[in-house]
């Protein structure tokens, strides 16, 4: 076989696992704290989903939108109250309960991404200083302002070094699997936004031939992503995936519905301008990322939910004995239990 005949497949996994990287909230213990860390009150988070509007934030397609969104405002406001304070801790069931107000979901009807992150209690930092974050730019546009996020979850025993779940998108079928921990950059230029240096994410075909194929080649892993918004609240996204020495860019266009396409609808000039947007050369020179951690103290409620995540873990980890039973996230599905919300 030749790569040629791997690009389709890399194509899929471009559209599909970019738009997933973002479905992941923080969690920690009540009462969690650390002066090295500001943990974001659960109205604050409310406060910046509620800013949020015109789309539908419970289709997979739209959770990196929405994440990105309500991150970057919640760093603005941490940044106009102090430009130099210490990083943002977002608690996972802060997040999910906010998100649970916004979306009018009980916890049952919520998408499975919001669900398996909580169980997870998936942490999320956030450094909104940018001499933290860049260094220098080397070709393209500097940004108005730049973050670094990081998702992860404390090395335990009894906890697994990932998770997998499959989200039926599009055709074939895709397995999107969390590392243990993830990160990536996040670039805001005002009229768009750049994912960069993404790490801790794979994805890959589980169906058909493509499916056959990635069995073979293994996972793809997504490196960035961009992201532009029409007038009229379409997501132009592009992403690149990369598996070996193969390396895939694909453009979609998403609908406020979560509905996605490939590349862009016709006779839409406008979207045009906005794709070569996102097409514009950037390279950056980053700060290496800090390794401290929130420290999170033990309870007898996270000790319950490592429970929880190890038991998802022999159900959603494609990995392990038992991996068929996965949960269909599919915008479909995510349509036919949510209807979009009002705009």
């Amino acid at each position: 076989m030749t790569n040629d005949r791997y690009i389709p497949g890399l194509s899929c996994v471009t559209l599909l696992v970019c738009l997933i990287l973002a479905h992941q909230p923080a969690c920690a213990g009540e009462g969690a704290g650390d002066p090295a860390h500001q943990v974001v009150s659960r109205q604050e988070i409310l406060e910046a989903m509620r800013q949020v509007g015109g789309y539908d934030p419970t289709a997979t397609t739209n959770g990196a939108r929405f994440q990105w969104e309500v991150v970057l405002d919640l760093a603005r406001r941490a940044e106009q109250r102090d430009p130099k304070g210490p990083p943002l801790f977002i608690n996972c069931a802060d997040w999910f309960r906010a998100f649970m107000e916004v979306a009018g979901r009980t916890e049952s009807e919520m998408p499975l991404y919001a669900r398996l992150s909580r169980e997870y209690e998936q942490h999320f930092d956030v450094e909104y200083r940018m001499d933290r974050v860049i260094r220098k730019v080397i070709d393209g546009p500097a940004p108005q302002f730049a973050l670094n996020v990081r998702i992860w979850w404390e090395d335990r025993p009894g906890k697994p070094d990932r998770y997998s779940y499959l989200d039926t998108l599009s055709t074939p079928n895709l397995k999107v699997t969390n590392g243990r921990e993830m990160a990536y950059r996040l670039l805001d230029f005002g009229d768009w936004i750049a994912c960069d240096k993404i790490t801790g994410l794979t994805g890959r075909p589980t169906s058909g031939l493509l499916g056959l194929i990635f069995q073979i080649i293994g996972d793809g892993r997504l490196t960035r992503s961009r992201m532009a918004i029409s007038n009229d609240g379409l997501q132009i996204v592009r992403g690149t995936s990369k598996k070996g020495f193969m390396r895939k860019t694909t453009t979609a266009t998403i609908y406020p519905d979560g509905e996605m396409i490939k590349d862009l609808p016709e006779g839409r000039p406008d979207l045009l301008e906005l794709k070569q947007r996102i097409n514009q050369p950037l390279e950056v020179d980053y700060v290496k990322l800090s390794d401290d951690r929130f420290r999170v103290p033990k309870s007898p409620a996270l000790e319950e939910a490592d429970g929880r995540a190890d038991k998802r873990r022999e159900i959603h980890d494609g990995t392990q004995q038992g991996g068929r039973g996965t949960v269909d996230s599919s915008v479909a599905a995510v349509r036919r239990n949510h209807p979009p919300v009002s705009q």
